[in-house]
């Protein structure tokens, strides 16, 4: 299997797009921060059934990372996760250097409001921003026909998809389904810091979740149900619950306290030890 190409700079990521373009070719984007696993290779082959050619960036983005957070710690394997996107039909990985994306004088951010300031957002205040300032900059960069995005972070999807729709950039932007384990846990770059111990009390997360959303379906109550839920995880060995909560998958808007009719997504975030695990379930 030949190399997969690399390129590391703005410049000459334009260049490569540019020349495909000049073949008619449509173009995906799949952007990473590495430590790659089946689930983003499951969007790498969603982007290639959309598009002539799919560009995986790999940057682990400070401006997402919190001082408290696990930027420095982030495992990293560029070598690996090239060899694991060459595999799996990716044409070019563009990996550029924090230098590269931020440019020392740089003031500017973008912030999406209305479905940025809860859940995660509450959590972790200013992750959103981050997030939406490198995706809109890589967007421009590459910009790609599609760029695709895994569910496993519906939240982080719902900022996306409002930034451009608001910011009217030329991109069809699609969401993939969340790659489990047998055990069902959602697959995450984050499990590498799981011990054995953990690892089965984790699974917790995904089974709680199902059966909370039985509940909602079932015409309980809402808030009872996000109440029993945290409680339910932090009785299977979870140390810390930041949330779970009920809500519209579109907008991310809060369900009212009676029986739902519509679509659900039920999200949540629970510390197991130092770990941060995300997960949802939907309709």
């Amino acid at each position: 299997m030949a190399a997969l190409p690399i390129v590391r700079t703005v410049a000459d990521l334009r260049a490569q797009v540019a020349a495909w373009r000049r073949e008619g070719l449509r173009v995906g984007l799949v952007p990473t921060m590495g430590a790659l696993h089946e689930g983003h290779l499951s969007l790498v082959r969603l982007a290639q059934a959309r598009t002539d050619r799919v560009v995986a960036s790999l940057f682990v983005n400070p401006t997402q990372f919190a001082p408290s957070e696990d930027f420095d710690a982030y495992p990293r394997d560029e070598a690996r996760d090239a060899a694991l996107l060459a595999g799996a039909g990716c044409a070019l990985l563009f990996a550029p250097t924090v230098a590269e994306m931020y440019a020392p004088s740089a003031s500017t951010t973008v912030s999406v409001s209305g479905v940025s300031e809860s859940m995660d957002g509450a959590a972790r205040p200013s992750h959103f921003a981050g997030v939406a300032t490198v995706v809109t900059k890589l967007l421009n960069q590459c910009a790609p026909d599609v760029a695709v995005f895994g569910e496993k972070d519906f939240q982080q999807l719902a900022v996306i998809r409002r930034l451009v729709r608001d910011l009217d950039l030329p991109v069809e932007i699609v969401g993939a389904p969340i790659v489990r384990a047998e055990d069902g846990l959602a697959l995450s770059s984050r499990n590498a810091y799981l011990s054995a111990a953990d690892r089965p009390v984790a699974t917790r997360l995904n089974r709680v979740l199902t059966a909370a959303l039985a509940r909602l379906r079932a015409g309980d109550p809402v808030e009872t149900v996000e109440r029993e839920a945290v409680a339910d995880l932090l009785a299977a060995g979870f140390a810390r619950v930041d949330y779970v909560e009920a809500r519209t998958p579109d907008t991310l808007d809060r369900l009212g306290p009676g029986p739902s009719e519509g679509p659900i997504r039920l999200l949540a975030a629970a510390f197991l030890g130092r770990t941060r695990l995300i997960d949802n379930v939907g309709d």
